[in-house]
C-alpha cells in the first residue's frame, strides 16, 4: 500500500499523474503490475499538514508500506 499526503490544492492537480509514475516506480523496480495498484491519496487542509520548516505548500509525502510477506529481495529493492 502506498499513502500520499499533501495539502489539498497542490496534491489534488497532480494525483493523476502522480499516481502513474509512482506505478511505473513499483512496477519497474518491484515488478507490481497495473492490477496491484494499491494508493491512497490524503490530500490535507494546510492547518492539518505540518511539515518541515523551509519547505514550500508543495511539500508531498510519499509512504510505502511492504507487507510482511514480501520477499525479502523484493523489499530490499
Amino acid at each position: 500500500m502506498i499513502v500520499v499526503y499533501g495539502i489539498d490544492e497542490k496534491l489534488t492537480a497532480l494525483k493523476a499523474r502522480l499516481s502513474k509514475v509512482i506505478q511505473g516506480c513499483m512496477l519497474s523496480v518491484l515488478g507490481i503490475s497495473e492490477g496491484k495498484r494499491a494508493q491512497h491519496v490524503m490530500p490535507m487542509v494546510k492547518e492539518n499538514f505540518y511539515y518541515p520548516e523551509g519547505r514550500s505548500d508543495a511539500y508531498t509525502v510519499i509512504e510505502i508500506n511492504m507487507m510482511q510477506g514480501a520477499r525479502r529481495v523484493r523489499k530490499k529493492r
